[in-house]
């Protein structure tokens, strides 16, 4: 668990995104737009998935069942199975990025290393001045952004994520429950 990294809202999201994508100059070095970076980084944020195994993914991952996608596979990290919907906006935005980038179905779509990718996102945030933002920071954005928009549901976010316990959910995405939040506020008296 990464407790370096802090949580990105999306204001922060989309400057880092933009920014990837139309270039930028940093300490007199030119960095040309890198859309492949921006597709990694956007899948994080909207699939929870951690760089490692969006780099594993190919067009063939993403399976077709009835009108809808979901992906099948297994997490780089701890080797746990995962299968789960993807939206059809995030699947079109797969598809169109694979379709513009000729990749076959069966080959990789990101031929880049992780560390290629932790590396030129370090650059962006240094020369847009945003501190504690990692690659991870996407995964705890995406894992704050489920929780709040889920009525602060956090055994929702833990399955998502596929955490050993609420704790560990907790503790990653640096919140306590709403529970404990809104019993505290109404405790307030300061007169």
């Amino acid at each position: 668990m990464n407790k370096r990294t802090r949580a990105i809202d999306e204001d922060t999201f989309k400057l880092i995104i933009a920014t990837i994508r139309k270039g930028f100059a940093n300490d007199g070095v030119v960095h040309k737009p890198n859309e492949r970076i921006a597709t990694i980084l956007s899948l994080e944020y909207n699939l929870g998935l951690r760089v490692g195994d969006i780099l594993n993914l190919t067009m063939d991952s993403f399976v077709k069942e009835g009108n809808r996608y979901h992906l099948d596979i297994y997490e780089q990290k701890t080797g746990k199975y995962r299968n789960f919907t993807v939206p059809n906006e995030v699947y079109q935005f797969v598809r169109d990025f694979a379709y513009a980038h000729n990749i076959p179905s069966k080959a990789k779509l990101f031929s880049i290393t992780e560390r290629a990718v932790l590396k030129h996102l370090k650059v962006v945030c240094s020369h847009l001045g945003l501190g504690g933002v990692g690659s991870h920071s996407f995964r705890k954005g995406f894992a704050t952004n489920v929780y709040v928009n889920n009525h602060y549901n956090i055994e929702l976010v833990r399955t998502l994520l596929q955490h050993s316990s609420v704790n560990v959910t907790q503790r990653y995405i640096g919140i306590g429950s709403k529970e404990l939040e809104d019993a505290i506020s109404k405790n307030v008296c300061l007169g």
